[in-house]
């Protein structure tokens, strides 16, 4: 089950950034795709922190049903996981975003 705090910090997260511009151009995907598992989009172009860098794609594979990667590109987080990632991924983007603003 998605940890309640970690989807209302996404709710929050997303309603900050609704300034009646940004939502019209931004926003966040979640999807699911056919490995199987999730695929989150989230866009941070505009997010006021330099310390935000691109990184690379990171992929880690524990065992064929258990998998993540993610990396940050052209001013988008995107991240993968298996069908029991949804909560880990949101996890992954709150630690990021979160270490920037420190």
């Amino acid at each position: 089950m998605i940890n309640a705090n970690n989807l209302m910090w996404l709710s929050e997260w997303y309603d900050k950034n609704c300034d009646n511009d940004w939502e019209h151009y931004y926003g966040i995907k979640i999807e699911t795709i056919d490995n199987p598992g999730w695929s989150i989009i989230i866009d941070i172009k505009n997010f006021p922190s330099e310390k935000i860098q691109s990184i690379p794609w990171i992929f880690v594979e524990n065992t064929e049903i258990d998998w993540y990667g993610y990396k940050i590109e052209q001013g988008k987080f995107e991240a993968s996981g298996d069908p029991l990632k949804l909560e880990f991924l949101i996890n992954l983007f709150r630690g990021i975003i979160e270490d920037s603003i420190k």
